[in-house]
């Protein structure tokens, strides 16, 4: 074939391609479209839901604080107490005084489900209507933390009704005192094995929203799963059951919360090596991370069972582990975990921050030499989309001060969010 002949042959080659690829293109723009830059919170605090009331999130930020000031109250204290280096804990403590005293508590479960266990139908009735009328007291003054949410039991055949029903009790009472769920409210379903309990789950939503529909704008409700069972891992068909969960239901779905306990030990590993850190745990949440990735469905580790409670040794050995386990968590990606016991808002308010603290010169070295005049650019659009989120979460929990940044990277605020979704550095005007 000649030379010219060649080219004609090819000229319409991309015009072919483009029909070819023409679903697959419309399928991944669908699937993956990003999302998720906003904040996120950095821990959810799992509350039993008979044991919520008004005063729940001061109370845990008092004891927390209690804690603190018996065991860490000084940065020397704290550094021995949690394993963080001197001079970053010199750094951290006062923030952490700080949050406790602020915003102890920055998202918070009501628990029906393992926390709060199997009780007449009555008996949970009475507590979701008592839950939610705790909830309207916190709205009405203003103290509701900044995400907060239920959760329910599963939509397993033997837990399923109950779930519906205590759903329909909580939210029907908040309709009663013309409340509707507070911004950034999520419901938590747990022990999910299938991507047909998310559908459900959403079929749900949708019906609890009809029936509510007197206040309540449709599209309000959505719920993040519990990844806590083999098979919602690796179904029986050898398919990764967990990324068929995060597209069955865009828009409701949320998030993926790993459950640490009830997974490893469905798993058959025994209970004294039941942990976060063991090879099982990791291949999950490994699992978890690539199916969430690109979709805007966020990320949560589990829980530790080791709380700082009894002496002064226990709990300062519970905090150590819990730091570890904290910032182990946050260099694999997942930026948010589980706290069960008021004192462990320390430790992870101390671990969180000080990986802020020492991640942040170096993230706003390079930031900024992206964004300065002399930039060479060569940081590609998806690193310089990390780093911008490195920062901005830092921002969000408290770790670092917008202040710091715009002197540190020369961005402002705003700026620091559009690097974060997009990737780029915004042109000056």
């Amino acid at each position: 074939m000649t030379r010219p002949a060649a080219a004609d042959a090819l000229a319409y080659v991309a015009y072919e391609l483009d029909r070819l690829l023409g679903v697959a293109d419309a399928e991944l723009a669908s699937g993956y479209e990003g999302g998720g830059w906003g904040r996120q919170p950095v821990h959810t605090a799992y509350v039993p839901a008979h044991r919520f009331g008004p005063e729940t999130v001061r109370q845990w930020g008092d004891q927390a604080l209690a804690a603190m000031d018996e065991f860490a109250p000084g940065p020397g204290e704290l550094a021995d107490a949690t394993g963080l280096a001197p001079g970053v804990a010199s750094e951290v403590h006062p923030l952490v005084l700080d949050k406790l005293a602020s915003q102890p508590v920055e998202d918070l479960r009501i628990d029906f489900e393992d926390g709060y266990g199997t009780r007449a139908d009555d008996t949970e009735d009475a507590h979701a209507r008592a839950a939610a009328r705790s909830l309207v007291s916190v709205l009405r003054e203003n103290a509701a933390p900044s995400f907060m949410g239920l959760r329910c039991k599963s939509l397993e055949k033997d837990t399923r009704h109950r779930a519906v029903r205590t759903l329909q009790v909580f939210l029907g009472t908040l309709l009663e005192n013309d409340r509707p769920p507070p911004q950034g409210f999520v419901i938590t379903l747990p022990k999910v094995t299938s991507a047909a309990q998310v559908s459900a789950m959403a079929v749900l939503c949708e019906r609890l929203e009809a029936a509510f529909a007197v206040t309540w704008p449709l599209g309000l409700l959505v719920f993040e799963i519990q990844v806590e069972t083999p098979q919602v891992i690796l179904g029986a068909d050898g398919a990764a059951t967990i990324a068929r969960c995060v597209h069955a239901e865009p828009g409701r779905l949320t998030g993926l919360h790993f459950g640490t306990y009830d997974y490893t030990a469905s798993l058959g590993i025994a209970a004294p090596y039941q942990s976060l850190e063991h090879p099982a745990a990791d291949y999950a949440r490994a699992v978890m991370q690539v199916a969430a990735a690109g979709t805007g469905v966020r990320l949560s580790d589990g829980s530790t069972s080791v709380l700082p409670v009894g002496s002064r040794d226990e709990v300062i050995s519970a905090w150590r582990l819990h730091a570890r386990l904290v910032r182990r968590s946050l260099e694999r990606g997942f930026y948010q975990g589980w706290d069960l016991h008021p004192a462990q808002l320390v430790s992870r308010y101390a671990a969180t921050y000080a990986f802020y603290r020492e991640g942040l010169p170096a993230a706003a070295a390079r930031l900024q030499d992206h964004a300065g005049p002399a930039a060479s650019g060569q940081e590609e659009p998806a690193t310089v989309r990390a780093l911008a989120d490195f920062l901005a979460r830092g921002v969000d929990c408290g770790a670092v001060a917008e202040r710091e940044i715009s002197e540190l990277t020369g961005l402002t605020a705003d700026q620091l969010r559009f690097t974060r979704r997009r990737g780029l550095i915004p042109s000056p005007p």
